[in-house]
């Protein structure tokens, strides 16, 4: 079986790795034999396995962002203190109260014993964490200050959170609001309007052009409600689908950046984003056309990544970024 192992030699150097062996007393033998004192032995899940699971947490569990947050936070606080990132990834995954991400967390720390980089770990995981994360802890791995770019995420995660909570503190009222008068409507449109048509054709008159409309729309909502709901779920589930496409993808994002009001938040919205993100991409230590090509990928409308990838090619070619974005007046 495979397994992840810590040792102790007689002199105190530590060993670590991945090994495949009938059962820990045989590879606590073979330790013995090289000088070495067994202290942890984890085994690891078949390869198959362990692809499903990952695949499986990645895609139908995803990490709220104050978790992650606070994970970043705590593990650049354990790391600058001087705390092993094994050690730490293990601390933190007994603090955790999410179960979903402790897996995450024992899946990236088995990674790490095994001698694999904590970003090539994190990769595994693309719906947790993000090209942005992964990429940024590959550049503080490298450059021996990690603890710092930890510092760095922790504090775009955090300004991150709080834009989202007041964006959604300040569509909370529209958002009921909306709700509402579609609840108003449906009520009206099954109970009160048939009763009143009741009346019109006692009455026998020639009705206007809207009112047989919503007549016709009532009756069609009380003959076949049924259908409604079903209806409305395919609809969603085909909309959501063509979302994912190249078209889908240009035409939800022209339709989003030009709603009233809307519209201008998500355009404040992202411009927030990609000034708070590039800032934390270059002090990190990645280059200009790096943490555009990054930025592209990390932003979702189509149109900024249209422009960042636009920008990319220009900026290679000599041209300023800023001379770029400005013909972009648009969205920026």
């Amino acid at each position: 079986m495979k397994a992840v192992y810590t040792a102790k030699g007689y002199s105190g150097e530590i060993k670590s790795g991945q090994v495949n062996v009938k059962d820990e007393r045989e590879l606590a033998n073979q330790l013995r034999s090289e000088g070495f004192v067994l202290t942890s032995f984890n085994k690891l899940e078949g390869e198959n396995e362990k692809k499903i699971q990952i695949k499986f947490l990645d895609r139908f569990f995803g990490i709220p962002l104050s978790e992650k947050m606070m994970f970043t936070r705590n593990l650049s606080v354990m790391i600058a203190s001087g705390l092993a990132l094994s050690k730490a990834l293990k601390n933190l995954s007994l603090q955790t109260k999410n179960k979903k991400f402790v897996k995450v967390l024992t899946v990236i720390q088995e990674n790490i014993q095994a001698g694999s980089p904590f970003s090539d770990g994190l990769a595994r995981f693309p719906g947790i964490f993000n090209e942005l994360f992964v990429n940024m802890v590959r550049v503080g791995e490298t450059g021996g200050n990690l603890e710092e770019v930890l510092v760095v995420l922790a504090n775009q995660l955090e300004k991150e959170h709080d834009l989202l909570r007041k964006v959604r503190g300040a569509l909370v009222y529209p958002a009921v609001i909306v709700v509402a008068m579609l609840g108003i409507g449906v009520v009206m449109m099954i109970y009160v309007v048939p009763q009143i048509t009741a009346v019109f054709t006692d009455m026998n008159v020639e009705l206007p052009v809207l009112t047989k409309f919503v007549i016709s729309l009532s009756a069609a909502l009380v003959k076949y409600w049924i259908w409604i709901i079903p209806s409305a779920i395919i609809l969603a589930i085909g909309l959501k689908a063509f979302l994912i496409t190249a078209p889908g993808k240009k035409a939800g994002g022209f339709i989003i950046i030009n709603l009233p009001l809307i519209g201008k938040i998500v355009i404040k919205l992202n411009c927030a984003r990609f000034c708070r993100i590039y800032s934390s991409l270059l002090k990190s230590g990645i280059s200009v056309t790096k943490s555009l090509e990054i930025l592209s990928r990390t932003l979702s409308n189509f149109y900024y990544q249209r422009t960042l990838l636009k920008a990319v090619e220009g900026v290679q070619k000599g041209v300023n970024l800023s001379d770029i974005i400005y013909e972009e007046k648009k969205i920026f």
